[in-house]
């Protein structure tokens, strides 16, 4: 038998990303130029509209133990919102940095062929994922079927 609890918590985070990266709407949510909500107000509507059944020390424990580190809370605890991978407009006020010599980008075999024609493209998301090891890549690229990683532009 699978262990509920962690079940429990693959489903908020999904739901978390659903609501926090593309679509608030969808439980009336109101978001920020930045993509942060108020907590109460996504405890209030996810429990209303979605019958989710959430907690302030649920969502807390979701944002701490998510193996992506999908979300933030804001310095007072008060504000939720996802990290990355939006399709939605949000300005996450990110810093340039400067990116390590090597980058990696894990995807599908069936989307290989794309990629080498067009190059990467973000699509729906704002930007394109780019992973700082291979490891991580891969595992990114397991979500969309059979993976394949690429390494600054040249098959890994």
């Amino acid at each position: 038998m699978k262990n509920k609890s962690k079940d429990d918590h693959i489903r908020i985070s999904k739901f978390l990303s659903l609501v926090l990266r593309h679509s608030p709407e969808t439980i009336r949510l109101n978001m920020d130029k930045n993509g942060w909500v108020n907590i109460n107000e996504l405890i209030d509507n996810a429990n209303k509209y979605k019958n989710m059944h959430l907690n302030n020390d649920l969502i807390k424990i979701i944002v701490e133990t998510n193996d992506k580190q999908r979300f933030i809370l804001s310095d007072d605890r008060k504000r939720i919102r996802a990290n990355q991978g939006h399709s939605i407009t949000v300005d996450l006020e990110l810093e340039n940095k400067i990116p390590p010599d090597i980058l990696y980008h894990g995807t599908a075999t069936r989307f290989l062929d794309p990629i080498m024609k067009e190059g990467l493209k973000p699509m729906t998301r704002q930007y394109v994922h780019l992973s700082p090891t291979a490891t991580i890549a891969l595992t990114v690229g397991k979500r969309h079927g059979k993976a394949i990683v690429l390494r600054n532009y040249t098959l890994v």
